[in-house]
Parts: C-alpha cells; structure tokens; sequence
C-alpha cells in the first residue's frame, strides 16, 4: 500500500516503513507526526481524493532535523564589475513513516 501525501508545498509518494526528507517540521525527534492531506491511496483498492481522501492519515516518526547541503547563488554581469556570492542549506526534517490509514 502507498500513499501520496502533500507537505511543504509537495508531493511525496510515501510507502510504510520508508525514509523520507521534507520541509522542516515544528516537531521534536523521536515524535510521532500525522499527515492529513492525503491526495491518493494506492494498494488492492484505490482512493482519490477531490481533493484530499477523507480520514485518511498517515503517521510517522520524526527521526532528526538537519540542514541540507550548501548551495551557492552567484549573481554576475559581465564588464560592469558586479559580482554577488551567497550561500544556502535548506532545513529538512527526516521521517520514517509508519503506518497508512486508509
């Protein structure tokens, strides 16, 4: 059984027992976590939702939170000495999901 689910303005296929990265979350590790917006339930029998499927949840386990790898934004135009460099890591939450309930 698999389930899409919609956190931090995405949409993430998860399925039980799976590891998944999204936006920071205001919980703390160790944890338990209940997604609500659940778009599709996938398995023996399939749920759409329009647009979320009604009662169905999807529950897990706050691992750790973390901040992801740098990445550097440069701005440049050419012959008018203009030169900006600025860093960025992206906060993420890691969850183990547990159970889906359809």
């Amino acid at each position: 059984m698999f389930a899409i689910i919609e956190t931090g303005g995405k949409q993430i296929r998860v399925e039980e027992g799976q590891t998944i990265y999204v936006e920071k979350l205001s919980v703390e590790a160790g944890e338990d976590f209940t997604f609500d917006k659940v778009l599709f339930v996938g398995g023996e029998s399939v749920k759409v939702g329009v647009p979320t499927v009604e009662g169905a949840t999807v529950s897990a386990t706050v691992e750790k939170h973390g901040r992801g790898k740098k990445i550097d934004v440069v701005k440049f135009k050419r012959r008018k000495n203009y030169k900006r460099k600025q860093g960025h890591r992206q906060p993420y939450t890691k969850l183990t999901v547990g159970k889906i309930n359809a």
